[in-house]
């Protein structure tokens, strides 16, 4: 049912459009009356219990029952039917997948986290990546014929418009969105994957009705979201929030965007890696030693932050380095931003206050004082489960938003 709609609003259809209004409405809004929901779309009561009769009749929306009053006739209640569509999240990390299914109204029906997949920017890369995926819906329990749009979280620079990447899978002339809609054979968009996550953290994270949002994304390399008067801001391309390139250190390590100095080399889970491993050749102890001095290469992130919540010292001293350099130039963030809200996210994020606290002391020595009190610092609330439920989000949002 809901793709016949689709098509409807492709088309333009007055009626079609003023139903996805209705849609996206209770996207935001679980539920709300008739009278309610006339006020918000400026249409009138007896127009809009039309286009509610008419939407529960093809399965779109449902009654919720009546809402509790004190006095007077209780009003019904409508909201989305939850099966009358699904969104696909995929959310690609290093070394894994996470892979996500919701209903209409933003619930997991089915998660998959860490799921084994090392990123490998090849063509046997990308299939294999479409093969998961195929593997997940194959394996999903619900109507596949309601899977609507499935959303690929990509690191680096996207244009989440055109369906373009241009840091991975960038092998044809023609968008990666498309040629993943081929190969899957459901309609695939594309984002980035700090974008994600900060959306992510708007709809159903640590935000509560902030407007100015910094969301940095700490994993093996270094990104922010940006959230500007309540609106993910992309920039003209897509291709805003990398900060990981800011070039300022003179340290002559090559960073992966193919020059020197940027603040990623100093500032990521991929520093801490090659920090750590350095340290530990130097004669430094960890509880990770004996497996570096073996020359053990299949040393994760998430080892090394378990090692760091486990006390370890050595891993706290080099995260606790890294938080110190992040807030130093985060705090140009916040004087230049003026923001709300600063969420620190992505895995090192799991580190809690070993990172946070070296973060926020940075912050208040280089920031202007007046600014950087108008600032909340805080750890992700969605943590790991951030780009999977952004990419969910999002992939339901370019349907009805756009």
């Amino acid at each position: 049912m809901t793709r016949k709609l689709l098509e409807e609003i492709e088309r333009g259809s007055k009626n079609a459009l003023t139903k996805k209004r209705i849609i996206t409405y209770y996207m935001y809004n679980r539920s709300s009356t008739i009278p309610d929901l006339s006020k918000e779309l400026d249409l009138s009561v007896p127009t809009v219990t039309k286009f509610i009769m008419e939407m529960c009749d093809e399965g779109y929306i449902m009654s919720y029952g009546k809402q509790e009053t004190s006095e007077g006739r209780p009003p019904t209640l409508y909201g989305l039917t939850s099966d009358s569509g699904y969104f696909i999240g995929v959310d690609i990390k290093k070394f894994s997948l996470n892979i996500g299914l919701m209903n209409f109204v933003g619930d997991f029906v089915d998660l998959k986290m860490g799921i084994p997949y090392e990123t490998e920017n090849s063509p046997e890369g990308l299939n294999k990546l479409c093969g998961y995926i195929t593997d997940f819906i194959n394996h999903a329990n619900i109507d596949k014929e309601k899977i609507l749009n499935i959303g690929v979280n990509i690191s680096g620079r996207v244009n989440p418009e055109l369906g373009y990447s241009f840091s991975l899978f960038n092998f044809e002339e023609r968008p990666l969105a498309e040629i993943m809609t081929e190969k899957i054979g459901y309609k695939v968009t594309i984002d980035n994957d700090t974008r994600a996550m900060t959306y992510g953290e708007m709809v159903k994270g640590l935000v509560k009705g902030e407007k100015n949002i910094i969301f940095i994304n700490l994993s093996w390399g270094l990104g922010a979201g940006l959230v500007i008067n309540g609106d993910i801001f992309t920039g003209k391309s897509g291709f805003s929030g990398e900060f990981g390139h800011f070039n300022v250190f003179d340290n002559e390590i090559l960073c992966h965007c193919g020059k020197r100095g940027c603040l990623e080399t100093e500032v990521s889970g991929a520093a801490l890696h090659r920090k750590l491993v350095q340290c530990v050749q130097d004669g430094k102890q960890s509880i990770l030693s004996k497996r570096i001095l073996h020359g053990d290469t299949s040393l994760t992130l998430d080892e090394i932050i378990s090692a760091t919540n486990k006390e370890d010292l050595l891993c706290i001293e080099l995260v606790e380095e890294i938080g110190q350099k992040l807030g130093r130039y985060l705090a140009g963030l916040i004087n230049l931003l003026n923001p709300e809200l600063v969420i620190i996210g992505g895995v090192l994020a799991q580190t809690g206050d070993y990172i946070l606290q070296p973060i926020k002391s940075a912050v208040r020595k280089y920031s202007l004082n007046l600014v950087n009190k108008d600032s909340v610092i805080a750890l992700s609330k969605l943590l790991d489960k951030a780009g999977v439920i952004g990419a969910c989000m999002l992939s339901r949002r370019s349907m009805f938003e756009s």
